[in-house]
């Protein structure tokens, strides 16, 4: 293992709070009653477009969409960084890595001005030797694009790397790009999602269980 690669939100570090506040103020804007705090957390990994949908209950088609998912991002400006936090022993894990000459990376589907700001909020140590974003690359996960170019970045061949995500797609991506993988299921898992069906590697039922699921690897 030469190199540890994980999604950002939901694997890394749990930003759902930050969503349960934008979707519900959306919501409030419109007149509509909150939603089950769990319900929006399950869809974060989903992204902008599915918590345009969640909070309002209209389709990418209707005319409206465009507008309410652009409000739900200057909205969501407004809270990044302010309750969102590393993982339990993520810290840890990090500075383990280190210690081990182990490089690490970050591969999500964030577009890079927020992913940017929430990292400069963090201000994670050791940080990362690669982030690639949406706007780095032409296809995004489940594509291994993604993926492929933190191997670059990290000098690291993909058979030498691991990655780790919450959401099947994440998966799908590290084995497109023959990594060993781990699902995340401490993460936002959509209800009714099975994550025994990702085909993952490993699984950690919480973010504390990395550090030895990870070290085993070494």
């Amino acid at each position: 293992m030469r190199a540890v690669i994980f999604d950002l939100d939901g694997t890394l570090v749990d930003t759902a709070d930050e969503f349960v506040t934008v979707v519900q103020a959306l919501r409030a804007e419109h007149g509509l009653p909150p939603l089950p705090s769990a319900r929006i957390r399950s869809t974060v990994s989903n992204g902008a477009r599915a918590l345009v949908t969640l909070a309002l209950g209209i389709a990418e088609s209707d005319d409206s969409f465009e507008t309410q998912r652009l409000r739900l991002l200057e909205l969501y400006a407004e809270v990044l960084g302010s309750t969102a936090r590393l993982y339990p022993g993520i810290s840890r894990l990090l500075a383990t890595l280190e210690e081990r000459g182990v490089a690490w990376g970050i591969a999500t589907n964030k577009p890079r001005t927020y992913t940017e700001r929430l990292l400069e909020r963090l201000a994670i140590t050791p940080a990362p030797g690669s982030v690639v974003c949406p706007d780095d690359v032409s296809e995004r996960k489940p594509h291994p694009e993604t993926l492929h170019l933190n191997c670059r970045h990290l000098a690291c061949g993909p058979e030498h790397a691991i990655y780790i995500g919450d959401h099947q797609r994440d998966i799908e991506a590290g084995s497109r790009a023959g990594m060993y993988t781990i699902a995340a299921l401490y993460g936002y898992i959509e209800s009714g999602d099975d994550p025994a069906l990702w085909g993952a590697s490993a699984s950690a039922n919480a973010s504390t269980d990395l550090q030895l699921l990870i070290l085993d690897r070494a």
